[in-house]
């Protein structure tokens, strides 16, 4: 369950610190937008430094926003922050499904490497004309590829439109486009960000048109916006009952460690992660 991604720039320690006691669904270290090119370096280390402190200490599963494919920033980034603790990497501006499967390619060298002891799983963001016309075959590119993420604003600035993004005409097709997608291809879609930290109002309408869409969920800048959009989004009837499947199957597995870590459920292999965000939608519900 992806009610919600939080974005957290990787270059700022004081919020990394503080993202600890946030209650996103995913909680995702920026090393793109949101750190400047004279600080790459130092976001990389300080997110590395924080990936190794963390684990286990959060519900929220944590993943990494690295630099785009044509930026030659992406073998570095993935040499710092591909290590036990990661659970995914988001591959901003994503055109097609061979950007994704180089990408992927490199992690699992470094996954092999390093005899890291769990998968990294990913998420694409289409946020360009070719990125939303190849949408399917990105979301159908690799097992690893758990989401989708509309990136409204690049997505606007690659159609020279100018307007603001609340003018929902401007890009409904791709907005629309992208959780059919993702459904298609059987994963979820998170919509893009509201910008607008301090309107709340703003946030709880834009979230309810994404759900009518068929988004799972929201990216988010601001912790305020966690709570009103995980209202939004709550567990459907069909996600509790996967839920309650998914944890009777694991049980053994993780409560009592009698059995091995990945077993088959109806034709899909579940594992560690599906646990976790079994026991996430569940406790979701009763709230």
């Amino acid at each position: 369950m992806f009610r919600s991604l939080l974005f957290i720039p990787g270059n700022n320690e004081r919020f990394l610190k503080k993202s600890i006691k946030l209650q996103a669904d995913i909680l995702c270290f920026d090393l793109e937008d949101s750190v400047p090119s004279n600080e790459k370096e130092a976001a990389r280390n300080l997110v590395a430094r924080y990936l190794a402190s963390r684990q286990g200490e959060n519900d929220s599963f944590i993943y990494v926003r690295i630099n785009s494919f044509d930026s030659g920033l992406v073998d570095g980034d993935l040499e710092r922050i591909v290590m036990n603790g990661l659970d995914g990497i988001v591959l901003p501006k994503i055109g097609n499904s061979e950007e994704v499967t180089q990408i992927i390619h490199k992690i699992d060298a470094i996954v092999s490497k390093r005899k890291l002891t769990s998968g990294i799983r990913i998420i694409p963001s289409i946020e360009t004309a070719k990125g939303v016309v190849n949408a399917n075959s990105i979301a159908s590119s690799h097992k690893n590829v758990t989401a989708l993420v509309f990136g409204v604003f690049d997505y606007l600035y690659d159609m020279n439109i100018d307007v603001e993004y609340d003018d929902f005409v401007s890009y409904n097709y791709a907005r629309s486009k992208i959780p059919v997608d993702a459904r298609a291809a059987g994963i979820d879609a998170l919509d893009g960000i509201w910008q607008n930290v301090n309107d709340i109002d703003g946030l709880i309408k834009d979230s309810a048109i994404a759900k009518k869409l068929g988004y799972s969920g929201k990216t988010l800048i601001h912790p305020s916006h966690i709570n009103p959009v995980h209202d939004i989004f709550r567990p459907t009837k069909k996600q509790i009952e996967w839920a309650k499947k998914v944890l009777a199957a694991l049980q053994d597995t993780f409560e009592k460690g009698n059995v091995r870590g990945a077993k088959l459920l109806e034709g899909k292999m579940i594992d560690a992660v599906h646990y976790k965000q079994a026991k996430a939608v569940i406790s979701a519900a009763e709230k």
